[in-house]
């Protein structure tokens, strides 16, 4: 039932964002780190979200997306295993400083709901810096933590970000 609930709130946020200026749909890889890194071999994800110009040099807003961890498998003597796939829904607040026409930093903040089996989620954020290639994509790198209970759940996230319409450089 979390599962199906998650998944139409998400379905709704979708198609109300896409129909608004300032929506955002990105996608991005990640490189676990620490104790992930043994359990969880690459990471995958998509973004979407609105952010609102409050000014020339700033944006806020929400984001959402899904990501998923890829299992490592794990050879012993005898057996061969597979660990169940790494899922998040984040939702949170997004916040966006423009120092030039081009770059950006800021950050997320907010919840990140597991999905899969024993996952029940944690406190999320994302800090982040981005690179625009013309008015309409963005390269951006950033770090993800999920605080979770008794343990973190940090990658490092290379992706690309498209919005519709284009930000206006200023």
């Amino acid at each position: 039932m979390k599962k199906n609930i998650l998944v139409i709130v998400f379905a709704l946020l979708s198609f109300a964002l896409q129909a608004q200026k300032g929506f955002k749909l990105g996608f991005h890889g990640s490189l676990p780190l620490g104790e992930n890194n043994e359990v969880v071999s690459l990471g995958a994800g998509i973004d979407v979200g609105y952010m609102y110009p409050l000014g020339e040099v700033v944006d806020l807003g929400i984001m959402t997306g899904f990501t998923n961890g890829f299992p490592e498998k794990f050879h012993t003597d005898v057996v061969l295993y597979d660990l169940p796939n790494i899922q998040f829904v984040p939702v949170a607040l997004g916040l966006r400083v423009w120092p030039s026409n081009s770059f950006s930093f800021g950050g997320e903040i907010g919840n990140a709901f597991g999905i899969n089996e024993g996952n029940e989620g944690g406190l999320y954020y994302r800090p982040l810096v981005g690179l625009l290639l013309g008015a309409q994509f963005e390269v951006n790198l950033s770090y993800t933590n999920v605080i979770l209970d008794g343990e973190d759940w940090n990658t490092v996230n290379l992706g690309v970000l498209y919005t519709f319409p284009p930000k206006n450089p200023y």
